[in-house]
Order: C-alpha cells, then structure tokens, then sequence
C-alpha cells in the first residue's frame, strides 16, 4: 500500500475522531449543560460527577486527536468513555434513530478508535507542520 495514502488514511480517521468528540464535548456543555448532563448521567447508573470527568476527556482528546499528540494513548483513553456510552444505549436496539439510541454507532466508534489506537498518529501531525528552528553558527 502507498504510504502517502495509509497516512492520509490516517490523518481522515484521526481528525474525524477528534472533530466527533469535541462536538460531543460541546453538546454536553451548550446544549445540555454540565449539571444537565450529570443528571443524565446520573439517573442511568453513573456518578454525577464522572459527567465533567468525561466532557473533559472528550473535548481535550478531542483537541489532542487533532493534534496528532499522544494519539494512541488518547485513543486508549476514549475507549471506557465509549464502552459506557455503549452500555447506555444497549438496550435501546440496533439503530441509533430508534427511542433513546440504538448502540451501533457507537460500536462502530469504538472500532474505529480501536483502529486508532492500533495505527497511531501517521505521518500528518501539527508537529510536522511545525518546522524546527534553524541553527545559528
């Protein structure tokens, strides 16, 4: 395979997943607000306070995804954040428009961060857009 096509594969799949986290990070901030949010959160099982924890890790993995920085750690880390969310919407059926959310889009974002985690940061990253300073004599 051509590595300029794996790498911009890479970099689709890396910005996507960032772009789909900071997005969840803000509907949970704008739309639904955190003390919202802790309340969802708590009338299905969790902590009130894992709401914050989980805003935090989304909108800053979100960035950091983006970033192309310490991605397969990030990806490692959003995995729970999606097996709890899967955990929700388990027994809601298969398709996310049914009542409350079906589960497979989130199973798919958990493969797809799985892949993530599994393919790294890639070639594009803001490190490789930054060029080192030059050497003075």
């Amino acid at each position: 395979m051509n590595t300029k096509q794996t790498d911009l594969a890479i970099l689709i799949l890396r910005s996507s997943l960032g772009i789909m986290f900071i997005a969840h990070a803000f509907l949970k901030i704008f739309v639904f607000t955190l003390p919202g949010t802790a309340q969802f959160f708590s009338s299905v099982g969790f902590p009130a306070w894992s709401a914050y924890l989980v805003t935090v890790m989304e909108l800053v993995g979100g960035i950091l995804l983006l970033a192309g920085i310490y991605t397969r750690h990030v990806a490692i880390l959003m995995i729970p954040i999606l097996l709890g969310a899967f955990y929700v919407h388990s027994g809601n059926g298969w398709v996310f428009s049914a009542k409350n959310g079906g589960w497979e889009y989130i199973a798919f974002l958990i493969a797809a961060t799985v892949v993530q985690a599994l393919l790294g940061s890639g070639k594009y990253t803001i490190q490789s857009f930054i060029k080192p300073a030059s050497k003075s004599a």
